[in-house]
């Protein structure tokens, strides 16, 4: 008997769903990703074989770092703003709206109040260049870190009725006292719960 010739069908798929699909999902990734945040402190962190996330949002973090230098972040471009407006009524800071735009989306920065308006007037290049000299924190005196913490935890109950969680983030290389002094700092404002900033590592094989 003959053998039965079985017809050939194309084999072409049309594409242009599953490109549309594939772009829909790049532009998604792509305006959702947040940048990488220059960090002016470069602070190595010490290692810890724990595994404990800090939150994403709702938290303020102070890094010491570059030879005892104090830095503040909290995350919340609307913290940050009535964070930045009350801490310039506290000292007589006139701010610009510009000042307050820019200081929304700066992320960190450690320099005292006295410098704060000229940092602000710096384009993103100068900032790169430019060595902060960190907050003060003299406990005995101007304590201008005590006031940012207390300020943003204002800021954010008035705001979003939520307490801040707090985190620490330390160079390792960095000398105890320092570490010590943001601890007193903190325990003045009766914060006995924070989180330490590590990186982690195996725990050691027993």
């Amino acid at each position: 008997m003959p053998r039965v010739k079985v017809a050939r069908k194309s084999t072409s798929i049309d594409m242009t769903a599953m490109c549309d699909v594939a772009f829909l999902l790049l532009t998604f990734f792509i305006l959702t990703a947040k940048p990488k945040v220059e960090d002016p402190t470069k602070a190595e962190v010490p290692f810890s074989s724990k595994e404990k996330l800090v939150p994403e949002d709702n938290l303020a973090m102070i890094t010491v770092g570059g030879g005892g230098k104090l830095f503040f972040s909290v995350t919340g471009s609307d913290i940050r703003t009535e964070t930045l407006k009350a801490m310039g009524e506290k000292y007589k800071v006139d701010f610009t709206p510009e000042e307050q735009a820019r200081f929304a989306v700066t992320e960190v920065f450690g320099v005292p109040m006295a410098n704060l308006k000229a940092f602000l007037d710096m384009d993103a290049e100068q900032k790169k260049t430019y060595q902060q000299p960190g907050i003060q924190a003299d406990t005995t005196g101007n304590n201008e870190l005590s006031n940012w913490i207390l300020t943003a935890r204002k800021a954010d109950r008035a705001l979003h009725d939520k307490d801040l969680d707090i985190a620490i983030k330390g160079d390792r290389k960095e000398q105890y006292p320092v570490i010590n002094t943001v601890i007193d700092v903190l325990g003045k404002q009766k914060i006995f719960k924070f989180s330490l900033i590590t990186d982690l590592r195996p725990a050691p094989k027993k």
